[in-house]
């Protein structure tokens, strides 16, 4: 079983445990898309950080169908954490950039597998048009736990072009009142420690998702990846990352102040030993929590 570390904030995990009274974990899926910041639609290679396997974490494989993924993914989480329910998690690349007869394909596959409770899909704000988004609304009945996970780095557009993300963060923004709209909730992802950037411009950043009214957020710590764009730049000491004790720092600030109003789906990053090029300490998850929490406590965050 995994290491319990005890954070004072809003997780995700507690938030499913409470309203399904039982572990549920999310599963992640690789549908096989790719993205238009790789195909040439907005530019090749991917943003910086961008993993060219699509997701640090997804080991997922594209080849085999939904609902043999979802198969050995739920049989995994059931030996490892003990889950009962389970989301489906479509995570690698871009997540709706497909007609939405495709998306329909792969969102009722795995409605179709028992005991999966909920969809949760990884996508960019820029390719969440209309027609997609009254898609996804449209499985709220399939679904108890519907959520849209939209990935904004940073609020701040000369950030989003040095990091080559291709729209800026007002595409973030009309994204999630499109959303809003239809009744559909949204996790924020954040990167914390992106060049150029200081504590100032990252709590900007998060203080634009309280503005917006976003409830759920996603943070990572930068990290290099290997093949990805970054890594190259950053072996040329072009990017510097951030110390363990610096993002503690950073990320315990920005915990206190959101101060419950989100539901904090992850606390940083993780990736493959063999894909991870620095920082180190990204391979000793335990340590870093152990030190929010250690962190956090006299604030008490929520």
């Amino acid at each position: 079983m995994e290491q319990v570390v005890e954070i004072p904030v809003r997780t995700l995990g507690a938030e499913l445990r409470r309203r399904f009274g039982c572990r549920v974990h999310k599963v992640p899926l690789h549908a096989g898309m790719t993205c238009p910041n790789r195909d040439g639609t907005l530019g090749r290679g991917g943003c910086l950080f961008c993993d060219p396997h699509g997701s640090a974490s997804a080991r997922a494989r594209p080849d085999l169908p939904v609902r043999e993924q979802l198969a050995r993914g739920m049989a995994a989480a059931r030996r490892r954490y003990g889950a009962e329910r389970f989301i489906a998690y479509f995570q690698a690349f871009t997540n709706t950039y497909a007609e939405p007869p495709r998306l329909r394909a792969l969102w009722d596959a795995a409605a179709a597998v028992p005991h999966v409770v909920g969809l949760s899909v990884g996508t960019r704000p820029d390719c969440v048009p209309a027609p997609v988004l009254e898609l996804f609304a449209s499985y709220a009945g399939r679904f108890p736990y519907l959520c849209l996970e939209l990935g904004l780095p940073s609020a701040h557009d000369p950030t989003l072009a040095r990091i080559r993300r291709g729209h800026d963060a007002a595409a973030f923004g009309r994204a999630v009142e499109r959303a809003r709209g239809l009744g559909l909730g949204v996790c924020a992802h954040v990167i914390l420690g992106l060049p150029g950037e200081g504590p100032g411009e990252m709590e900007a950043t998060v203080r634009y998702l309280l503005d917006l009214g976003v409830e759920e957020v996603k943070f990572h710590h930068l990290h290099v990846l290997r093949g990805s764009a970054m890594e190259a730049e950053y072996r040329r000491g072009r990017v510097r990352l951030l110390e363990r004790d610096e993002y503690v720092e950073i990320l315990a600030r920005l915990l206190t102040l959101i101060r419950g109003r989100m539901v904090v789906h992850r606390l940083l990053g993780e990736a493959p030993p063999d894909r991870l090029v620095a920082p180190a300490w990204t391979r000793d998850k335990a340590a870093v929590l152990a030190a929010l929490e250690a962190r956090l406590r006299p604030e008490g965050a929520v």
